[in-house]
């Protein structure tokens, strides 16, 4: 089947270096630190007069877990595990055994001083779908970066060697000697090594994640992996575009070995899942995620906090301890609270990195934290390193947990991330709550479509104010309509039903019509250009 490629009228058309852009919009800072923002956030965004905040802001439940007042940072607290309901009549029906998801071994070997990462890739690959396959697409983003993917061999599980695979920009397409029938299994493995792009920085651009830095390594979208595939239509891959992410997960397994070359023994490794040492490696499990991210440094400090069972480092630069240490009361904040709104965090770790880029990014069990908002920070919670913060500590629900098109439907992670800050803040921090609404959102004046995608041709302004900032606001009027009792049901249900899948709009407004009759024809006119 052939890749999804004709997106918005952009077919044919010439592919467009590959940026990853910020998570987060990157407004002016709050908290009397506005004259000290950085050159590289005013470039990125044009003026605006603010607006008043809309008056009487309706009453979240009380849902605060605890805080502390002191330096130290305290776990908030997290909800227990939810019981799946049984059915009248005592036990549910069993089901035949689902098809297992696809799983990823990797055997990864970093040089940090050389910037080389060499590494042998096993994926195992079950057709779920009920179409034949005559070829697996595998999506290689490190080929956004010139030199950086040397492929040494594919081969199959018998050790046949593939010879006729052939690349379409950054996505590789590996024939199957036969079609693969729904519910056969095969397995490819293949050998490359990465070097390490250091993107230069630019005014013009958005830092990339992906590389290396004089104080970090990431490993982000790091390895070839098998986009999901919807029957009747085809891989879902698409484009990257000049702002947004383009990419879309398919929950999958992770066993990966990651061991450190060279001499030195000063290095520190974030990751999404707790590691297990064995001699000079780490090893780690993770299971039923969207992807897999590690970070390493020389510089990292960590702190630490629990919410419940899971655990939250915060991995900061040695200047930067007292922000390191808000962002760690932040993410534990934020996760008791979500853990109560959406349902409980079933990880055990999540890992906070402090980005020495300007940019703020999610993966699944771990996201960054652009440096510039920890150099801005002033000690009060209306800032934007609290917010984002929260914004991206929602990501574990609203992209880890219930994934969706990245591309043609942000709005799915991201409107929902930018409210969530809004819950944040009127659950822990009421005192800033005003703050957000006039330096985060109403200050912008957002307009626009909020089911837009990423390749708004107005740019990254009109793209982030349509699906982040109107896209909160749309939620807030929803909320108003449909009143908290329905509109939190809803949410919760709309995580427990979509869990470990793509979520639609169309998903999402099935759900909600479970929960609220409300005629919401007009706000939706109002909102969305596919009403």
């Amino acid at each position: 089947m052939k890749s999804k490629l004709q997106i918005c009228g952009i077919a044919g058309a010439k592919r467009p270096q590959y940026h990853k852009f910020a998570d987060s919009p990157l407004p002016r800072s709050g908290g009397g630190a506005g004259g000290r923002g950085l050159i590289f956030l005013l470039t990125l965004l044009l003026a605006g007069c603010a607006r008043a905040a809309p008056a009487g802001q309706p009453l979240a439940p009380t849902l605060a877990p605890t805080r502390s007042v002191s330096s130290t940072p305290v776990a908030g607290q997290a909800n227990p595990a939810i019981t799946p309901a049984i059915p009248p009549g005592g036990d549910p029906s069993p089901t035949p055994s689902p098809l297992p998801s696809t799983s990823y071994t990797l055997t990864a070997v970093l040089n940090y001083d050389t910037h080389l990462l060499v590494v042998d890739e096993r994926i195992d690959y079950t057709n779920r779908s009920p179409d034949a396959l005559d070829e697996l697409l595998l999506l290689v983003e490190p080929l956004h970066y010139p030199g950086a993917f040397n492929l040494k061999g594919i081969a199959l599980e018998d050790g046949t060697s593939v010879q006729d695979f052939s690349y379409d920009g950054t996505m590789l397409h590996v024939p199957f000697p036969t079609p693969l029938q729904p519910g056969d299994h095969l397995v490819v493995t293949l050998n490359y090594e990465l070097s390490m792009p250091s993107p230069v920085p630019s005014s013009n651009v958005r830092p990339i994640p992906f590389g290396y830095t004089a104080r970090q390594t990431n490993l982000v979208d790091w390895f070839p992996y098998v986009p999901p595939y919807q029957p009747g239509e085809g891989w879902l891959a698409h484009p990257a575009g000049y702002f947004g992410e383009h990419l879309a997960f398919e929950n999958a397994d992770f066993d990966v070995s990651f061991k450190l070359s060279g001499s030195r023994t000063d290095l520190v490794v974030a990751a999404s899942a707790p590691a297990v040492r064995e001699g000079d490696s780490y090893r780690y499990s993770y299971h039923d995620a969207r992807n897999f991210a590690l970070s390493v440094s020389p510089e990292y400090q960590i702190y630490t906090a629990t919410v419940g069972t899971t655990t939250v480092l915060s991995y900061a630069f040695p200047y930067h301890a007292v922000p390191g240490q808000a962002v760690l009361q932040t993410t534990t904040e934020a996760l008791g609270l979500y853990n109560q709104l959406f349902g409980a965090y079933p990880r055990p770790l999540l890992s906070v990195v402090e980005a020495d880029f300007l940019d703020g990014i999610e993966y699944d069990g771990l996201y960054f934290l652009s440096n510039g908002f920890y150099n801005l920070y002033q000690g009060t919670p209306g800032e934007y390193l609290i917010a984002i913060a929260a914004h991206e500590t929602a990501h574990q629900w609203f992209y880890a947990r219930v994934g969706n098109d990245q591309a043609l439907e942000p709005w799915l992670d991201e409107a929902l991330c930018t409210y969530s800050e809004r819950l944040y803040y009127e659950n822990l921090h009421p005192e800033a709550l005003q703050w957000w609404w006039d330096y985060r959102v109403n200050y912008y004046q957002p307009q626009g479509w909020v089911d837009g995608s990423i390749y708004n041709p107005a740019g990254y302004r009109a793209y982030r104010d349509a699906v982040y900032l109107n896209g909160a606001l749309f939620l807030e009027e929803l909320r108003k309509q449909v009143g908290d009792e329905a509109f939190f049901a809803f949410l919760r249900d709309y995580v427990a039903q979509m869990s470990g899948k793509i979520a639609t709009k169309e998903d999402f407004f099935r759900i909600l019509g479970e929960h609220s009759q409300v005629d919401i024809a007009p706000l939706m006119k109002t909102y969305f250009q596919g009403n």
